[in-house]
């Protein structure tokens, strides 16, 4: 499962148990 994060108009996508830093 994929978790997509936007911040600053920019996406992250991360896999679940990943630390955004």
């Amino acid at each position: 499962m994929f978790a997509v994060i936007k911040t600053g108009g920019k996406q992250y996508k991360v896999q679940e148990g990943d630390v955004l830093n």
